[in-house]
């Protein structure tokens, strides 16, 4: 957008990460440089996603943008497992869930076509009507949606920094909310609005 973010929007940034730090709790993690560069690439990705749901707008429907790009990554990841190079096994288990034993399949369906489907066409129509940054911020919540969902189904209790990480990022959502500049870039504004007196075209 050639916009540079605020210093609220800066402040922001910087709480919500540090929340999402403290809620995944990377006690014990390492460093691995690899990982490092594919966690930036997913970032890049999801930086285009954001853009693209906000300029697609209502021209085209959430389920066919959400749905073109989970083909795209299905068919990227069926090219790599048929090929060899992405490991893959499938065994049969069953998880508890709830106090019940489910189907490993029956899981991966739901997560496939109701959690992740729905959640794109819901974030894609969400897009345009919230913007881009709080839209993006507010993604974050995911992780705190995970984490109340294990703690509910799975019996995960979170620890107490979690539960302050959590806090923290929803400091910095409100933060970049109360931020009130829009996001689109002025040209993008000026080339949009209709110019005066100009003749009617034949």
């Amino acid at each position: 957008t050639r916009r540079a973010p605020s210093r609220l929007v800066v402040a922001g940034s910087v709480v919500a990460i540090a929340g999402l730090v403290l809620v995944v709790d990377i006690a014990g993690a390492r460093f691995d440089l690899l990982g490092t560069v594919l966690a930036l690439g997913a970032a890049v990705c999801a930086g285009i996603y954001f853009m693209v749901s906000e300029r697609a707008g209502d021209d085209l429907p959430p389920l066919a943008l959400a749905s073109g790009g989970l083909m795209v990554g299905t068919i990227l990841i069926g090219t790599l497992v048929l090929t060899g190079i992405l490991p893959f096994a499938a065994p049969s288990v069953v998880i508890g869930l709830g106090g019940m034993n489910v189907p490993g399949l029956l899981a991966i369906l739901w997560v496939g076509a109701v959690a992740t489907t729905l959640g794109y066409a819901l974030g894609v129509m969400a897009v345009p009507r919230i913007g881009t940054r709080v839209a993006s911020f507010v993604g974050l919540s995911e992780v705190l949606f995970a984490l109340g969902f294990a703690w509910l189904l799975l019996g995960e209790t979170p620890a107490p920094v979690q539960f302050v990480g959590g806090a923290l990022l929803l400091v910095g959502v409100v933060l970049v909310r109360a931020d009130g500049r829009p996001t689109s870039a002025p040209s993008a504004a000026v080339a949009a609005a209709p110019t005066p007196n100009r003749p009617p075209e034949t």
